[in-house]
């Protein structure tokens, strides 16, 4: 398994993955060094999130290889569904899902999606519009979904 790290404007992303794929982006806190050499293996990973933070990006074309269980992986290729700029609620995407009772469920799938960004967990919120629940921090949720916005917020301050 090899792995990069690359500062991000909401932390630093690790990357981990091999030639079967991307297996895992996580954000940590922290003062990690960015990666001096990216392994080839995740070269392309690394240059596609740096276009999706310069906004010259909204949709990856990766090889994906995460570890989960047959239902958190349908929950995360449902994810991989949600266009940019675009929100889905919990209880919206159980029903995708086919089972509207199974919210509890698919919510705990989605918040442990292993690759941040790309599997775009961060689009789905709360029925009433919230942003609950995210691994990363709402801050971040809050960060990725304005930076998505077709309509950007500009600040009186």
């Amino acid at each position: 398994m090899e792995s990069a790290f690359l500062h991000t404007p909401l932390g630093i992303a690790k990357l981990e993955g091999d030639e079967n794929g991307v297996s895992s982006i996580t954000v940590i806190d922290g003062d990690i060094p960015p990666s001096d050499v990216i392994p080839e293996v995740l070269d392309d990973a690394v240059y596609q999130l740096q276009e999706y933070f310069e906004g010259k990006r909204q949709a990856f074309s990766l090889t994906l290889n995460p570890e989960g269980t047959d239902f958190q992986k349908k929950v995360w290729d449902a994810l991989l569904q949600i266009p940019f700029g675009k929100t889905i609620s919990y209880l919206q995407l159980s029903k995708t899902l086919g089972d509207p009772k199974a919210i509890r469920a698919v919510a705990s799938a989605n918040g442990k999606n292993p690759l941040w960004i790309v599997i775009p967990c961060h689009r789905v919120i709360g029925s009433d519009g919230s942003l609950t629940g995210y691994a990363g921090g709402i801050h971040r949720k809050k960060w990725l979904l304005a930076h998505e916005s077709p309509a950007k917020q500009q600040s009186l301050f």
